[in-house]
């Protein structure tokens, strides 16, 4: 920069001076207006968009698959595709550290390289060009980044072009910029924005191709419950599937009956305030997540049983067996299990026989379980599996094994003898679920 460049900037920096604002009140006043937007925008955020709904972590399961923060996540897809670079993907620290502190060291050290006094932009066409191209490989990145770069049939191709979109393309043009610069000079911006035009389209191209090329696996939405009532509800399926077996409906079992090996073995009855009152939520949570090999109780948290409970689903427990049976806690509003028949009204399986078969056949008609293979866990099954399948359910006939045996009816054979016995074992059906099943079976089954 020489005198006469100098001479006329301290010119114009002092008629800015003599004509500019203020720090007080001026800046401050418009840092307040810009913070004050910024926290209203976070309270509309908060308020109607709210945190996504998802179940509690789970240190135990070891099957989650950590990732960071979206903010993160192009240098997350830029450690996956530097990865796939030979010889170079097992040096991890030189994509976590090295590259990163590289940019990040020129970024702090940017005023002092570019000392240009130009503001226009044609004068600044490499800073502006690297720049975009840096902009646009983070927002690509980001965009790839829930992309494997490994297709679920073992191709690769989806993981070259992201390669290509988000590693080779940057990197040539930011060796194409600097050579310009420096070769070209003053006659560098015309190539510089060229060159960055069209790198940006490769870009754009060879990520859109990627994701176009990508077909992700169905995913299975899990609902997760908020309120109390929820919890409440989920709580006693998941009792119903895992609990009920031992312990009963109303967990006064004292002493097993009806479960292959534990055959007479006595237990704690769980709905007794020699329970409730001292056990807390924590140490409950506990028993059921570790078992009480003692007492033949397996463990159902994922730490020991890779096809257990999760934290969550063990909480739940926790909660309906707290709100249901101890009388320091008043259980809200819980919607009934299925909705009301009207007049004349069908019931169908979707709405009204599989939550009551969820709440209490499941637990033992389901596979693993020894129940003449007579599965209750779908549609079809229900219909159509079992030792007895032709005869477990028929449409309008009251002789169904299905509706003799949760009357309290058992199935006997030509010599009397019990093929099969009645349904619940240990309790019996309230009459408007039987009803349910009656009228469900009589028109027909539908689903």
């Amino acid at each position: 920069m020489n005198d006469e460049t100098k001479t006329q900037i301290n010119a114009k920096y002092e008629r800015k001076l003599m004509h500019g604002e203020r720090f007080w009140p001026d800046s401050i006043y418009k840092d307040v207006i810009v913070a004050l937007g910024l926290f209203l925008l976070l309270v509309l955020l908060a308020t109607f968009v709210g945190v996504h709904d998802s179940p509690k972590a789970d240190p135990s399961d070891s099957s989650y698959i950590p990732r960071p923060e979206w903010y993160f996540m192009f240098l997350f897809k830029f450690l996956a595709l530097y990865g796939q670079i030979p010889l170079l993907g097992k040096v991890e620290w030189i994509a976590t550290v090295l590259i990163p502190g590289i940019a990040i060291g020129i970024l702090t050290l940017l005023p002092f390289i570019d000392r240009s006094p130009h503001r226009y932009y044609a004068k600044r066409a490499l800073p502006l060009a690297i720049m975009t191209i840096m902009v646009l490989g983070m927002v690509l990145l980001t965009m790839l980044a829930d992309i494997p770069t490994v297709a679920t049939d073992g191709s690769t191709l989806i993981g070259l072009l992201q390669s290509i979109a988000g590693l080779v393309v940057p990197g040539l043009a930011y060796i194409a910029f600097v050579g310009m610069a420096y070769l070209l000079k003053e006659n560098a911006v015309r190539a510089i924005i060229w060159t960055t035009g069209i790198a940006s389209a490769l870009m754009i191209g060879f990520t859109a191709a990627a994701m176009l090329l990508y077909q992700p696996p169905a995913v299975e939405v899990v609902e997760v419950p908020t309120g109390l009532a929820d919890q409440i509800s989920a709580g006693q399926d998941l009792y119903s599937i895992h609990c009920v077996e031992c312990h009963g409906d109303d967990g006064k079992v004292e002493e097993i009956s009806g479960v292959e090996g534990l055959e007479g073995k006595m237990i704690s009855i769980i709905n007794s305030n020699d329970v409730l009152y001292t056990v807390n939520d924590a140490s409950m949570a506990e028993i059921i997540a570790y078992g009480r090999p003692d007492s033949g109780m397996n463990p159902f948290g994922k730490a020991y049983n890779p096809e257990g409970l999760s934290r969550s689903e063990i909480d739940y427990i926790v909660t309906f067996m707290r709100y249901s049976w101890d009388d320091r806690f008043e259980a809200p509003y819980i919607p009934p299990l299925y909705p009301e028949l009207a007049d004349g009204e069908v019931p169908t399986y979707s709405v009204h026989i599989q939550p009551i078969v969820k709440r209490y056949c499941i637990s033992c008609h389901r596979p693993g379980k020894d129940s003449n293979n007579y599965f209750m866990d779908s549609y079809a099954n229900i219909l159509t599996s079992g030792d007895n399948a032709e005869m477990n359910v028929v449409a309008g006939d009251m002789n169904s094994y299905l509706i003799e045996t949760i009357q309290h009816q058992a199935i006997l054979d030509e010599s009397g003898s019990e093929i099969i016995g009645v349904m619940p074992p240990t309790r019996q059906l309230k009459q408007d679920i039987i009803d349910v099943f009656i009228l469900w079976v009589m028109n027909g089954m539908p689903e």
